[in-house]
């Protein structure tokens, strides 16, 4: 009940300021808070980056190691995405094993990179009965709203600035690499919520929590790779088309902070 009274009362507070064309921190509708992206910041990791959009942080580190093959598909390699809340990010997460939202989150991001076929996993392979799996770790540092939108930056940062590993007889040369890993494509997503007939990018945690419904598009240079829906409340089919076109807008801005 307590949960249900402070989200009313935040909600009645926003759609007293949307009702005046404003947000709570003064941007417009369709503006993204600040961003940074900074590549390379965990020295042990094939590839790491920090994303920061506006309050919310989250870090990617990426790791190679030499695994079995899934038996329907022998040939390819293996991309598995992870995600951890930790708990001083927020005073809503807790300690413990890996809850539905941490769950989403990391199945979100991996679900538009590999929709996106961003890495190529036919040149993970070694021999048979083992290739390569290349493992992507999400943190979560800071909370403030819109993890899926910092959570793509900061993975496909990563990405980009991996290192390719050594193999020799079936093994990782560690230390060695033969250069960065080849990327096929580019994934950045934009996330929006509706609160009563309002539409809203980038959302505040207090947007978040005041918001009947959520929409991440996540898109490639030419198509919507994939979308994720969150919240009890609907789009309509009008709103959908003009929120993957304000996606492929945002992108323009973006993949400014992965190049």
């Amino acid at each position: 009940m307590g949960v249900d009274v402070i989200r009313n009362l935040k909600r009645s507070y926003l759609l007293d300021l949307l009702n005046r064309n404003e947000r709570i921190d003064g941007r417009d509708f369709h503006s993204f808070r600040e961003i940074e992206v900074v590549p390379n910041v965990i020295e042990t990791a094939e590839g790491s980056a920090l994303a920061r959009i506006g309050e919310t942080q989250v870090l990617a580190g990426i790791k190679f190691e030499v695994v079995e093959p899934f038996p329907s598909d022998p040939d390819l390699g293996v991309f598995i995405t992870n995600a951890e809340f930790l708990p001083l990010a927020s005073s809503m997460f807790e300690p413990g094993p890996p809850d539905e939202n941490s769950i989403e989150f990391a199945r979100v991001v991996d679900r538009g990179l590999r929709s996106a076929e961003v890495v190529d996993l036919n040149s993970f392979f070694i021999e048979d009965g083992k290739v390569l799996g290349l493992f992507l770790d999400l943190y979560v540092l800071d909370y403030g709203g819109n993890l899926f939108d910092t959570g793509y930056l900061a993975a496909m940062s990563a990405l980009l600035n991996t290192k390719f590993p050594k193999i020799e007889d079936g093994k990782i040369i560690r230390g060695e690499y033969t250069g960065n890993l080849d990327i096929k494509r580019v994934v950045t997503s934009t996330t929006f919520v509706k609160v009563d007939r309002y539409i809203l990018i980038d959302p505040l945690l207090s947007e978040e929590l005041a918001a009947d419904s959520r929409l991440t598009v996540a898109v490639s240079d030419e198509f919507v790779v994939a979308m994720q829906k969150g919240g009890s409340g609907g789009f309509k089919k009008s709103d959908v088309l003009k929120m993957v076109d304000i996606a492929f807008d945002k992108r323009k801005d973006l993949i400014k902070y992965l190049r």
